[in-house]
C-alpha cells in the first residue's frame, strides 16, 4: 500500500528457513519502490484466531486515511482458515512498525457451505454506490473456483453474499483473488472504489493447482454485485496471464502519490527445494510495474516502474545493424549480468513466416517454444536476445519472438527458454521453456523487446509489455563478469536492430 508518502511492500516469509514454513507478514517500506529497509514481522502468529499461520490479505487505507490490513489466520492443526484484521498501533510512526490484531477476531468465518481449508486471501476491499464496503475471499466447491464476496456497512461485521462475486468451472482453488477497476481512456490508475464511466473491470486470480495466474477483463455490475467476463476473455487456465513465468501471488494497489496502479509479485524458484536449502533462501520479488488497459480494452500492459531508471549507469547504443540467419552480435560495455536493455527489431517481409500447425491450438505457448526454440531455424525468427550466455554459449537464457501465418492472420509467439541456462543437470531442476503470444499488430513490421537482466532472473516485456515473461535461472558459467549478452537471428528472414539501448544497472539500497 501507499501511505503518507511511504510504499508498504508485505510479505509471506519463513524466517525459520527457505522453504515454506512458519509464515509470518514481512514488512518493507520504500520512498521509491526501488530502494527498501526492512523491518520487523508486522504480523505472525500470537493470537487463539491466527495460532497456526498468518497467511496472506490485503491492506486498505479507509476514510479518515486509516489503514488496515486484512489476513487469513489459521485456527488449527486442520488447516481452518478465518479472515482476520490489524490495525497500526502508532499512527504517527511513518513507517507503521507496530501491529495490533484486536480481540474483536476473526471477522469472518466460513459458514457450513464452504470449505474452511481452502478459504483465504482477502482483497483490498472497495466501497459500492450503496456506501457498504466489499471485499473478495478465494476458495473452491468441486474444482470450481470462486470469489466469495462479503460486504459491510462499518468494516467490523460482514455478511456473505448470496452468490459469488463469479467462479469458473475445472479452475481449481483460487488463491490471492484481485480485483481492481482500470480506465478505458487513459493509463493513470484508479482508486478501487472508483465506479465511474469508461471503466472496465480486472480480475486476477491464483491457480493453486497449476501454480500459474490468469486474469479476465470484464464488466462488473455493481446492482447484482455480478462480474461478467468479456466475451473476448478466455475465463479458465487458458487465460491471459499476468506473466508467463515464474510469477505467483500477485497483487494490485493504487498509488495515490502518482495515479498509477503498482503491479507486485513473486519470482518463485526453478531451482530444487535441496538447493534453496542450501543457499539458505528462496523467491524474489521481481521490479514493481506499472498496469494499465491497452487500448484494445481487451487486455492488460505493463512496464517496471520509472524509477527503476535511476539505476541506470553506463550505456551503450547499436542501431540499423543487420543479422541474416544465423548471425549474432555481442553488446559489450556494460555489465551485463545486471542491465537494462532495450531493442527495437524490424524485418522487411512477413513473407517467410512459417505456417502454424493447427494441432498446436490445443497446447500452451510454453509447448511450442520447446519445440520451436532458439535453436531451430524457422523463417520469420527465432530472433531477439542471448542473455547470462557464457562465452561459447553452453549456457544462455534466450528471449525471443517467432512469427507464424495462422490462415489469414499472424500470431507471435514470445520465449524465455531456461532449458540452455544452467549446466546444471539435476532431474527435479525446474528448466521450462515459457511463452506467451503477443497480440500485435504487425504492419509496420516491427517488434520491441524490453529484459531487465539481474543475475538469477530475466525479465522481459514483449511489444511495450503486452506480454511479460520472468525466468529465474541459476547459471554456473555465465555468471558475473563472465556472462555475455548477444543479439542473434536464427531465421531465413533477415532482421535488423533498428536500435538498441542498454545499461549497466546499480544495486538497489535494500538495507
Amino acid at each position: 500500500m501507499y501511505y503518507n508518502g511511504v510504499y508498504h511492500l508485505f510479505y509471506q516469509y519463513n524466517p525459520k528457513g527457505a522453504t515454506w514454513g512458519n509464515i509470518v507478514w514481512a514488512h518493507s517500506v520504500s520512498k521509491d519502490l526501488i530502494n527498501w529497509i526492512p523491518l520487523k514481522p508486522a504480523i505472525y502468529p500470537s493470537k487463539v484466531f491466527d495460532k497456526y499461520g498468518t497467511w496472506s490479505g490485503s491492506a486498505t487505507v479507509l476514510p479518515g486515511n486509516k489503514p488496515v490490513i486484512l489476513y487469513t489466520g489459521i485456527v488449527d492443526a486442520n488447516r481452518t482458515q478465518v479472515q482476520n484484521y490489524a490495525i497500526p498501533a502508532n499512527m504517527s510512526d511513518p513507517y507503521l512498525r507496530k501491529w495490533i490484531k484486536p480481540d474483536n477476531n476473526p471477522l469472518i468465518v466460513a459458514d457450513i457451505g464452504i470449505n474452511k481449508t481452502q478459504f483465504r486471501d482477502p482483497t483490498t476491499a472497495w466501497m459500492g454506490r450503496d456506501g457498504h464496503w466489499r471485499i473478495l475471499v478465494g476458495s473452491v466447491t468441486n474444482h470450481r473456483g470462486k470469489a466469495i464476496m462479503y460486504r459491510s456497512k462499518d468494516f467490523m461485521k460482514w455478511t456473505k453474499a448470496k452468490h459469488p462475486l463469479h467462479s469458473a468451472t475445472n479452475t481449481g482453488n483460487w488463491e490471492c483473488p484481485d480485483f481492481f477497476p482500470v480506465s478505458l481512456k487513459h493509463k493513470d490508475g484508479l482508486d478501487t472504489s472508483y465506479n465511474g464511466e469508461n471503466v472496465k473491470h480486472v480480475l486476477k486470480v491464483s491457480l493453486d493447482v497449476t501454480r500459474f495466474e490468469y486474469y479476465t477483463v470484464g464488466t462488473y455490475d455493481t446492482k447484482k454485485d455480478r462480474y461478467i467476463p468479456d466475451k473476448a476473455s478466455i475465463d479458465g487456465w487458458k487465460g491471459l496471464r499476468l506473466d508467463y513465468g515464474n510469477y505467483y501471488a500477485s497483487k494490485t494497489f493504487f498509488d495515490s502519490g502518482k495515479n498509477r496502479r503498482i503491479l507486485l509479485g513473486w519470482a518463485n524458484e526453478s531451482d530444487t527445494r535441496d538447493d534453496d536449502v542450501r543457499k539458505g533462501w528462496a523467491g524474489v520479488h521481481p521490479i514493481p510495474r506499472k498496469l494499465w488497459l491497452d487500448t484494445s480494452g481487451k487486455q492488460l500492459v505493463q512496464w517496471p516502474v520509472e524509477e527503476l531508471e535511476t539505476l541506470r549507469g553506463k550505456k551503450v547504443q547499436l542501431s540499423n545493424r543487420k543479422l541474416n540467419k544465423g548471425e549474432k552480435v555481442e553488446i559489450k560495455g556494460i555489465t551485463v549480468a545486471q542491465a537494462d536493455v532495450e531493442v527495437i527489431f524490424s524485418f522487411a517481409s512477413l513473407g517467410k513466416a512459417e505456417p502454424f500447425d493447427p494441432s498446436w491450438a490445443d497446447l500452451y505457448a510454453q509447448d511450442v517454444c520447446a519445440m520451436k526454440g532458439s535453436t531451430v531455424q524457422g523463417g520469420l525468427g527465432p530472433f531477439g536476445l542471448l542473455t547470462l550466455a557464457s562465452k561459447n554459449l553452453e549456457e544462455y537464457t534466450p528471449v525471443f519472438f517467432r512469427v507464424f501465418k495462422n490462415q489469414d492472420k499472424y500470431k507471435v509467439l514470445m520465449c524465455s527458454d531456461a532449458s540452455r541456462s544452467s549446466l546444471k543437470n539435476e532431474t527435479n531442476m525446474y528448466k521450462p521453456s515459457f511463452a506467451g503470444y503477443v497480440d500485435v499488430d504487425l504492419t509496420d513490421k516491427k517488434l520491441s523487446l524490453r529484459s531487465l537482466i539481474d543475475n538469477s532472473v530475466v525479465e522481459s516485456f514483449g511489444a511495450g509489455g503486452k506480454t511479460c515473461i520472468t525466468s529465474r535461472v541459476y547459471p554456473t558459467l555465465a555468471v558475473s563478469d563472465k556472462a555475455h549478452l548477444f543479439a542473434f537471428n536464427n531465421g531465413k528472414e533477415a532482421i535488423t536492430i533498428e536500435t538498441l539501448n542498454a545499461w549497466s544497472m546499480a544495486d538497489a539500497k535494500l538495507n
